[in-house]
């Protein structure tokens, strides 16, 4: 064999020899880093500035269950670096996703915040980074269940209000038409198909109201308003009614005060609040409706003297169809709307509607609205009478008119 030949099989063994070797100490280093990376819980390189991002509570875990690193929502969860998981049920979910392959999903009840509080529903999704770290993400979802839940109570209820009554309009026709021959029956099945013809309509005319103060974007009629003209407006439309119970309304406080808004659906929204007010008083009581002003802020508050809301009831007054005392409400041809619309109808002008109650004591529904600049005041007619007067005496006399006919002035 030549000696060239010799060098270049040479050649070919060496590189064939470098190449096998180059591989077996690049698999080995992998090896290597695989066992490290198995078997140390350091965190990958970009999470914790993931989680320094994130709205949403989030941890990364090791196998003892102890945070590592967590995002600032996380806390009030209880959920602290350097502690371990508060829940048994996240230790186990964390667990089954560290074993597992895929991601695993579970809805619990946590608390966020020191014991008084209440236990939030939250959907947590475990995912593992490594065979040592987990990748926990948690999602607040109590106020979409709550609304869910109020979506739900609301197709029921509405259904259940509305075939009351016509349900019973149904019964009086056919109770009409049976007793033809007997005009006195007629007419008190016909004053019960009123009633119940005008409760059918008043509860329509609510869920409408309701719906377009939840739909619409912008009000229809937003000018500024005086407190004095919606008040005003409020108690007029319910003078027979009070009439009717027996009861007084006061009006009393500040005057000259003006907000931005409609004034027709502020009027509707003091007006549930005094029609309230006076069906849950006694005979003989009275109902006050005071205005003031605190901070460039308007309080208008409906004062009764009436029965009362307990404490656990205060929270509830406010969503649709709710009653708080359901005989009464029944009796008195309430739809459990009208809080409701007096909440949203608040809300909708930049507001907010508080209550205060005892039971036995009577309750005090405020709502608050900012204030805004109104016109300059007009004068009165005494003042503008005067000021015409002077303006008159002021001005120069007139000249004398020419002589007629050869008369001498």
């Amino acid at each position: 064999m030549e000696p060239t030949q010799l060098v270049l099989l040479a050649l070919i063994l060496g590189a064939a020899l470098g190449g096998l070797v180059s591989t077996l100490v690049f698999t080995s280093l992998r090896a290597r880093d695989r066992v490290q990376a198995e078997a140390s819980s350091e965190i990958p390189d970009g999470v914790a500035e993931v989680l320094s991002g994130m709205d949403d509570a989030a941890v990364v875990v090791d196998t003892s269950a102890t945070i590592l690193a967590s995002s600032p929502p996380a806390s009030p969860f209880g959920l602290v670096v350097g502690t371990v998981l508060p829940s048994d049920e996240l230790k186990g979910l964390a667990r089954s996703a560290r074993t597992g392959e895929t991601a695993t999903t579970e809805t619990m009840r946590l608390r966020r915040g020191a014991p008084p509080a209440e236990p939030r529903l939250v959907v947590v999704r475990a995912t593992r980074i490594s065979p040592r770290l987990t990748f926990l993400v948690l999602r607040d979802i109590t106020e979409k269940e709550r609304v869910e839940q109020m979506r739900r109570d609301f197709v029921a209820n509405t259904s259940h209000e509305l075939k009351t009554p016509v349900g019973a309009v149904s019964l009086l026709s056919e109770a009409i038409e049976s007793a033809a021959d007997d005009p006195e029956q007629v007419r008190i099945f016909a004053a019960r198909l009123t009633a119940e013809a005008a409760r059918l309509a008043s509860l329509t005319s609510r869920i409408m109201n309701l719906s377009r103060l939840q739909a619409a974007d912008e009000l229809n009629d937003e000018r500024d308003v005086a407190v004095d003209e919606i008040v005003a407006s409020a108690v007029e439309a319910h003078a027979i009614q009070a009439d009717s119970a027996g009861v007084t309304v006061v009006r009393g406080g500040a005057r000259g005060l003006w907000v931005r808004g409609d004034p027709q659906i502020l009027s509707e929204a003091i007006g549930n609040l005094v029609a309230n007010a006076i069906s849950y008083s006694p005979r003989g009581s009275s109902v006050g409706v005071g205005v003031k002003a605190i901070d460039g802020i308007a309080e208008i508050a409906v004062t009764d003297r009436g029965i009362g809301i307990p404490e656990g009831e205060q929270e509830r007054v406010f969503e649709r169809f709710y009653r708080a005392d359901q005989a009464r409400s029944r009796r008195t041809g309430g739809t459990g709307l009208g809080l409701s619309i007096v909440k949203h109808a608040v809300q909708r002008h930049g507001g907010e509607v508080t209550l205060w109650s005892r039971p036995g004591r009577g309750s005090t529904f405020t709502i608050r609205l900012p204030l805004v600049e109104g016109p300059a005041p007009e004068p009165t007619r005494k003042k503008r009478k005067k000021s015409r007067a002077k303006a008159a005496l002021s001005r120069p006399a007139p000249p004398a008119p020419a002589p007629v006919n050869g008369d001498t002035p």
